[in-house]
């Protein structure tokens, strides 16, 4: 499993997985191939995506392409995430902490790809559960769409209130 980034003119593109799968039909084996990328603006902006094709390029192409359709926003502070949180898909649990500025992405392949692509420069993380790469990614997601800023917690509480 090789990791391929390309930096665009729209962002950070990176390959986390290439799996070639395989059909068997009545004349023995189709193969085809599947591809989980990470796209992102570098500034909280972060998207995955899964294409499937018959030939690896075309795999990655259709991964970037969906993943650029379901990008999400992550709250940012000081280039680390704002609180701790736990991410969960499946079986695959990742936990995420904010790190102090010089701590660097202290990540595995996979949560260190989507963390890179959303611009998080500083962040503890520990994958629990499972490592596959489908999965833990798609934990990562779901731990970051779960941050939440102090502001907007201010703002629900106020509103709550009144």
């Amino acid at each position: 499993m090789a990791e391929h980034s390309r930096s665009t003119g729209e962002g950070i593109e990176k390959v986390v997985h290439i799996s070639r799968v395989a059909k068997v039909v009545k004349g023995g084996k189709r193969f085809s191939f599947s591809a989980v990328a990470v796209v992102g603006d570098g500034r909280g902006k972060v998207g995955v995506g899964l294409g499937k094709a018959n030939e690896v390029p075309e795999a990655i192409r259709k991964a970037c392409e969906r993943a650029r359709k379901d990008m999400v926003s992550v709250p940012l502070v000081n280039n680390t995430i704002p609180h701790e949180v736990i991410g969960r898909y499946g079986a695959a649990s990742v936990v995420m902490k904010p790190a102090v500025a010089g701590t660097g992405i202290i990540a595995g392949g996979v949560v260190r790809a989507v963390a890179e692509a959303a611009g998080i420069a500083n962040v503890l993380t520990k994958c629990i559960g499972t490592n596959n790469p489908h999965n833990v990614i798609k934990a990562a997601l779901n731990g970051l769409c779960r941050l939440k800023t102090t502001e907007y917690t201010k703002y629900l509480r106020s509103n709550n209130e009144a």
